[in-house]
């Protein structure tokens, strides 16, 4: 655990005096100062009461606000309506080691023992202090509804006449957290805390941020990856009313503006021309994913390489092979691209809603050449990240802009730009040649990727070859192989490549799932059954045994209609999930209805579970069955969700999800219904139809054969 000195406890306090601040990832000898626990913290109980908690990840619909509140009441025995939860600004020192980011459905996995722990110490204290005031001991004593309660003598104490003592005395360096049996809010369904402000329209989220004296900008950026601004009629886009100033760079052109529709207005009239490389404009989207095709012709690199593959072989006695294509993705969130900024005085000051508060400070003060510490990020909530808002060019180019305009500016990106300048999900290519033995489970199993790789661009020289998010879910696989072989070759083009809700796990499952269903076809096996003969974790398997009892996979289904099934075990959690699609003569994919049954260990809260499933499968299920961008010219085809497809309302399946009672640690939930719904749509589809498609989206898939 580490430690830090009273010095530093003290000198960084950002909580109001008189508050008890509990250190979460320190701990402390000395007595500290009165009325000022800790510095770097991120809880707290104030003078009247009230809990504190600076959330260390950020909120942008997956309902973390909501947990993190659970949790917190849960230790420290309040009502978690007196937990009062505020986004804290970019400042990676004061949560070190928990990082910032919020993504890879890390937020609950991280914060759960540090958080639990943290509230425990500060129930002990506030126990303490009240024992002491009582002088009866304080195991004879406990936390209820805010207050310290003396079993024998009926003595009650609230929060609000303990904090001053308890925060003059040393912290407890030891206080056991509740179990499970005694949860009284975690594991309730709990209504989301945000939900009321957002549906009245009183959350703020990025895009809604104003400050005085600011001006609102609109961007346009060279349609083809790599060009550069070559002309703007700028006297056009300043002859348009409420137009104040245009500003060029090398790559964009800026408007800025009294209101965003002149900013938007000025664009138009400046009618910018770009210069770009002639490769990048000859290049087809056919060259890029072709490219990426042809890379599994190459040996990669080896991720895993697990017993004699030829030696497997040669004792088998069928084989297989099958390669699967996914594409491009925009994460097309319903707030797009937006950020508030201004350089004055030699500092910046940012507000936006981001997945890396303290990324995006470290990216401002790097763009503006500015020392860290003259530069604030504060967050704000977020219209979906989806992995979008873990890049901060967001960001770069507000502050790019402010330092060039005497105002605070609010940069707005349209559904065009932000569709058109999005960093895409990789396009994937999945090659398998696998060896079955004489009841059909597999001996040998090769397993070739190609695709762009974001590690390496993180990493730069110390990339080594092989991504780790790309073999995410292949390294510890539900199907045990006594021979297995797994590489990744790197193919990039000129389409920028991020994170996507989902990441690396999302194409492993398509991937895999979709082969042991063809293998279960292959051998005349029912899909479901051939899986608990390859499976022995037993959580998994009950995860399966649960979702077909409770789907429909055990009835007869109507010609033109099948059922799907897929499952995985990634970020900690387990999850089965039945697609029901129905397709008619028209080849037109329709999704019915979608049973899940979910192992994340101890749920927090069950509410907040099932409406990421929702969340998820809708997500999800709109890019399997839809989702591709496509370049052209060296730019994105796609600009707006008349082309870019999402499920309609009226096309939203029915989703029954049934939570498996579990007190293990807990697992992520923002990404694995969106991992599981892309295999369970295409194994359902072909249940449907008899047509096995291996390449993404499904449905314009199906419509080619």
């Amino acid at each position: 655990m580490m430690r830090a000195s009273r010095r530093q406890f003290i000198a960084g306090s950002s909580l109001a005096a008189g508050a008890l601040a509990v250190p979460v990832l320190a701990t402390h000898a000395a007595t500290p100062a009165a009325k000022a626990l800790a510095a770097n913290t991120w809880l707290g109980v104030g003078l009247d009461g009230k809990v504190t908690l600076a959330l260390p990840k950020t909120e942008m619909g997956q309902g973390i606000l909501t947990a993190v509140t659970m949790i917190a009441a849960e230790e420290l025995a309040v009502a978690p309506a007196d937990v009062v939860v505020t986004l804290a600004d970019g400042d990676k020192e004061r949560f070190a080691p928990i990082s910032q980011e919020t993504g890879g459905s890390t937020s609950i996995r991280e914060l759960w023992q540090p958080l639990r722990e943290a509230g425990a110490k500060a129930r002990a204290a506030l126990v303490q202090a009240a024992a002491a005031q009582w002088k009866v001991s304080a195991a004879d004593c406990h936390a209820f509804n805010g207050a310290v309660v003396h079993q024998a003598s009926g003595k009650v104490l609230p929060y609000a006449a303990l904090v001053t003592a308890a925060a003059a005395a040393p912290l407890p360096t030891e206080a056991p957290v509740l179990g499970a049996s005694d949860y009284k809010v975690i594991g309730k369904p709990h209504r989301r805390l945000d939900g009321a402000a957002k549906a009245r329209g009183k959350a703020e989220f990025g895009i809604d941020v104003i400050v005085p004296g600011m001006k609102f900008a609109a961007i346009v950026q060279s349609p083809v990856f790599g060009g550069t601004l070559a002309t703007a009629n700028e006297a056009a886009a300043k002859a348009v009313p409420g137009v104040v100033a245009v500003v060029k760079v090398s790559d964009a052109l800026y408007v800025v503006a009294d209101n965003t529709w002149a900013a938007k207005q000025g664009i138009a009239a400046a009618a910018p021309t770009w210069t770009a490389d002639a490769a990048h404009k000859a290049t087809t989207h056919a060259q890029i994913t072709g490219a990426v095709a042809a890379a599994l012709e190459k040996p990669g690199f080896a991720a895993v390489d697990n017993g004699d593959l030829a030696k497997a072989r040669a004792g088998a006695k069928r084989t297989f092979s099958a390669e699967y294509h996914q594409a491009f993705l925009a994460h097309a969130t319903m707030e797009p691209a937006n950020c508030v900024a201004q350089v004055k005085d030699g500092a910046c000051t940012v507000w936006t809603g981001t997945q890396v508060p303290s990324v995006a400070r470290d990216a401002a003060a790097k763009a503006l050449g500015f020392a860290l510490d003259k530069v604030t990020v504060h967050n704000r909530l977020m219209g979906g990240g989806f992995g979008r808002r873990l890049e901060t060019d967001m960001v770069e180019r507000a502050v790019q802009l402010a330092a060039k305009v005497p105002w605070p500016v609010k940069l707005i990106w349209s559904r065009e730009e932000d569709i058109a300048h999005d960093w895409y999900r990789p396009a994937y290519a999945d090659r398998f040649n696998v060896a079955l033995d004489a009841e059909g489970k597999p001996v040998a199993w090769e397993h070739k990727i190609a695709g762009s790789s974001i590690m390496a661009r993180l990493m730069g020289p110390a990339f080594k070859g092989v991504d780790d998010d790309v073999v995410d879910g292949l390294t510890a696989p539900l199907y045990e192989v006594p021979a297995r072989k797994v590489t990744f070759q790197q193919a990039e083009s000129l389409v920028p490549t991020s994170w996507w809700r989902g990441v690396g796990p999302l194409r492993t499952a398509f991937a895999v799932e979709s082969l042991v269903d063809e293998l279960a076809h292959e051998l005349g096996r029912d899909a479901i059954e051939y899986r608990l003969a390859l499976i022995t974790d037993p959580r998994a398997r009950h995860a399966l045994e649960t979702v077909r009892a409770l789907s429909d996979w055990n009835t007869k289904q109507p010609a033109g209609t099948g059922l799907g099934v897929a499952v995985i075990h990634n970020w900690d959690t387990y999850m089965a999930a039945v697609a029901q699609v129905s397709v008619g003569a028209d080849k037109q994919i329709v999704v019915k209805k979608v049973t899940v049954a979910v192992d994340c260990g101890q749920a927090i809260n069950p509410s907040g579970i099932r409406a990421q499933i929702d969340s998820g499968v809708l997500f999800g299920g709109s890019a399997a069955l839809f989702g591709e961008v496509t370049f052209n010219g060296g730019a994105a085809e796609q600009s707006n969700f008349h082309d870019y497809r999402v499920l309609r309302m009226n096309e939203a399946p029915r989703i029954e999800t049934t939570l498996i009672t579990s007190t293990e640690k807990p697992g992520g939930m923002g990404e694995p219904p969106c991992a599981v719904i892309f295999p369970a749509l295409a194994n359902a589809v072909f249940a449907a139809t008899g047509k096995r498609l291996r390449t993404l989206p499904l449905q314009k898939a199906l419509e080619s054969v």
